[in-house]
């Protein structure tokens, strides 16, 4: 065979096995592309997105999207040929795994956490967007966690509103343990909770019989206290399988656009991104890459960038996509003022 045959084919042989050898080489890499969007003004499934009960409600239209990113699972494991390959994608990001699912942290593990974060979201964003239209909301004592293996396990559940100990009624969450403790190890402790779902006035009495903290050797009946809001009305929030705390600015604005009658996008496709607390301020997020390409792809004009987040944002910013940064709810609404006037200078870009 001539020497340059022979050459030709042992560096095929080599790459054959090199790319073999890849295909079989795992590596510490999850992947995350554009996830679908949601409008919030919108259905899905054939159900609205924000549903409003007992309050007047006004029309609304146009779009103000929510966006979600996808990941790879917690058991996937990425070789190293997937990897170059999507390091080399301009809609995927190769991330360490542990960015996504630290410690180890198994796929149910993080879908829990996943859950419990929307949840939050979704009780700050309402509270935020009532307190933007100064509608007054309440609080309450709730079951937050039941702890396995203690005495409270199918007597009281995640959710429950715990209105009284002993007939002591309770407005904080550290009343609860105060309360327990007057009790012996092995003494009976009787809790006055409203189930999820059900209305104030469909208490129940439940008895709890304590045991030894193995930590403290006080009595305890293992739950986690924690609060909730209370609306004045119903707001429900109708959308499975997403996850996450990022939701809640997006939210907030549905919700007021439903229940205040200045059509907030006048027809335009707004979507956007942030955490939310109870007083409306924004806060950062994940995937910010993989989002505003997402809400480019569905559509959007404008998109709402957390502050911390407008640096990445900017760096990439696909064509058509203005971004527009933002800090607090409040400068949100004002900010879909200026887009609704056609003052689109006032407009904070992430770039100022």
């Amino acid at each position: 065979m001539p020497r340059r045959s022979a050459t030709m084919l042992a560096s095929t042989m080599l790459l054959i096995a090199l790319f073999c050898a890849a295909l079989l080489i795992k590596v510490p890499y999850s992947e995350m592309s554009p996830g679908p969007t949601y409008n919030t003004l919108g259905s899905q499934g054939g159900q609205q997105v924000i549903t409003i009960s007992g309050h007047k409600t006004y029309p609304t239209s146009g779009n103000l999207n929510m966006v979600t990113v996808e990941v790879t699972n917690a058991d996937y494991r990425m070789n190293l040929v997937e990897a170059v390959s999507g390091w080399l994608q301009h809609a995927v990001a190769v991330v360490p795994s542990n960015t996504l699912y630290p410690s180890g942290q198994t796929e149910q593990q993080s879908e829990q956490q996943n859950a419990e974060e929307f949840t939050a979201s979704q009780d700050s964003a309402k509270a935020a967007a009532l307190g933007e239209l100064h509608i007054p909301v309440g609080n309450e004592v709730i079951v937050s966690a039941v702890v396995e293996g203690t005495p409270s396990v199918g007597k009281l559940h995640a959710g429950d509103a715990v209105v009284a100990v002993d007939g002591t009624k309770v407005t904080d969450p550290t009343q609860v343990a105060t309360l327990v403790t007057r009790h012996q190890p092995g003494q009976a402790v009787v809790f006055t909770v409203v189930p999820p779902g059900k209305s104030a006035g469909d208490t129940q009495q439940v008895t709890v019989v304590t045991a030894k903290n193995p930590s403290t050797g006080k009595a305890y009946v293992g739950i986690e206290p924690g609060t909730e809001h209370t609306f004045p009305f119903d707001i429900n929030i109708n959308l499975g399988d997403v996850g996450g705390p990022s939701a809640g600015l997006m939210f907030s604005l549905g919700i007021i656009d439903k229940l205040q009658p200045t059509n907030l996008t006048d027809g335009r496709f707004v979507a956007g991104t942030g955490t939310i607390d109870d007083n409306g301020n924004v806060g950062p997020i994940g995937g910010i890459s993989m989002k505003i390409i997402a809400a480019r792809s569905a559509g959007a004009q404008y998109f709402f960038t957390p502050a911390a987040n407008c640096a990445e944002a900017s760096a990439d910013t696909p064509a058509g996509l203005r971004l527009i940064k933002v800090t607090t709810l409040s400068g949100a609404l004002a900010d879909l003022g200026d887009v609704r006037s056609g003052n689109l200078a006032a407009l904070p870009g992430c770039g100022k």
